[in-house]
């Protein structure tokens, strides 16, 4: 160890006397660049100690490279260099005096102390993984679509599996004036009713996580409960309005609504705002009032664009915060309904959702093989039932067949 010490003393002596040749050398040959600019000649003892300047220059680096040589080839046997666990162990003193021992029996017992593992290309290849990257916080989640259909309708709970609700589905009003003599009869109405059931129905899904994961971060357990939540309510959304009443799926509003037929004709062209305002008066002689109407962001985005013939917009200002109306009624516009359709109605009255059990989230490690593989199963769902009371309360239709039979005598 102390000739290594020694060896790279030197080399730094070395070094420093080549950096004081190298300065000297550049000293002189600024001094003699600007003599030359100057047009003098150099005089022979400037030359002179140049010359020398330069032997010595060159005889420190030769030096130098020869004494860095000679502390490479050493550093392989070098006493100060990483030795490994095996070196460690047949080094130390416990397991020599073993070896020494002629029975060589029983057991020696040597404490190793951990490796440092150099930080050359060499030894580990690359430095980058002890680099940790810095992590920001939180996670960056996916953009999510704004869910309103449920906000339109009439709230409610239940505890069992289904609801059922009795229904009119015929009136014969035969209400007249009668004469007030003695024995004269009076007209019979006929009222006809029928009983409705609507299925509660499970909306569900799961994932996998390790346990550990969930231990170490609970915040991610958090975002991964939201995310399940808002998966249940993008199904729910697309199930209120859409669903096809078969199977274990919900009967949903836009379903059994009725089909636009023009109440009146208009002359062309007809807009969507037109075609809109008619299926508010259809509800109105109905005697079913409108309550909102939904309509794809698209549709709803082309109507906010119609303008005058001045160039002014004819749905509000574009600086304006209003929220989104027309004839007084609110818009809701969501991907759940497909482009180029459009749905009106009494939400209030003609429709009512029947909540069985909230969204909840639960996570178990009894399932399948999680016990064994250190998982979890992160379960959401939702149990709940849609009851359309008034089918003729709701009228859909595509804007342009739409446009077509407003126009038609």
């Amino acid at each position: 160890m102390t000739d290594t010490k020694t060896a790279e003393q030197l080399a730094g002596e070395v070094k420093a006397a080549f950096d004081a040749k190298h300065d000297q050398v550049k000293g002189l040959a600024e001094e003699a660049l600007g003599k030359a600019q100057k047009g003098e000649d150099l005089s022979a003892a400037t030359k002179q100690l140049a010359d020398e300047a330069l032997v010595g220059m060159n005889e420190a680096k030769a030096r130098l490279d020869e004494l860095e040589q000679k502390i490479a080839r050493k550093g392989a046997d070098d006493e100060t260099r990483p030795r490994s666990i095996g070196e460690q162990v047949l080094a130390a003193d416990e397991m020599k005096a073993f070896l020494a021992s002629r029975a060589s029996r029983g057991r020696a017992s040597v404490e190793v102390k951990a490796i440092i593992t150099s930080l050359t290309t060499d030894a580990m290849g690359s430095a980058g993984d002890l680099i940790v990257p810095d992590r920001l916080p939180g996670i960056l989640a996916p953009g999510q679509r704004r869910l309103t259909v449920r906000d339109l309708l009439t709230p409610g709970r239940t505890s069992s599996t289904s609801v059922q609700y009795v229904k009119e589905t015929g009136f014969t009003n035969a209400a007249a004036t009668v004469s007030e003599t003695t024995g004269a009869l009076k007209p019979q109405s006929d009222i006809k009713f029928d009983i409705a059931t609507s299925s509660v129905t499970t909306i569900a899904h799961w994932v996998l996580a390790t346990r550990q994961i969930l231990d170490d971060a609970p915040m991610l357990q958090s975002y991964i409960d939201g995310r399940l939540r808002y998966g249940l309510a993008l199904v729910e959304e697309n199930q209120l309005l859409n669903g096809g009443g078969t199977g274990t799926d919900l009967n949903g509003i836009y379903t059994q609504a009725t089909a636009f037929t023009a109440p009146i004709t208009i002359p062309a062209p007809v807009t969507r705002i037109d075609v809109l305002r008619l299926a508010v008066l259809k509800s109105a002689l109905a005697e079913l009032p409108t309550t909102g109407a939904v309509l794809h962001p698209a549709d709803w985005a082309s109507i906010e664009l119609l303008k005058e013939t001045t160039g002014a917009y004819l749905i509000g200002n574009p600086q304006g915060a209003l929220a989104p109306t027309l004839w007084s009624l609110p818009i809701v516009a969501t991907q759940a309904i497909s482009q180029g359709n459009f749905l009106t109605g009494a939400f209030r009255l003609g429709a009512q959702i029947f909540d069985r059990w909230d969204a909840r989230v639960e996570v178990s490690t009894e399932d399948d093989q999680n016990f064994r593989k250190n998982l979890v199963t992160i379960l959401a769902e939702e149990r709940l039932a849609l009851a359309v009371y008034r089918p003729e309360a709701f009228v859909k239709g595509a804007f342009a067949a739409a446009a077509t039979a407003a126009t038609a005598a």
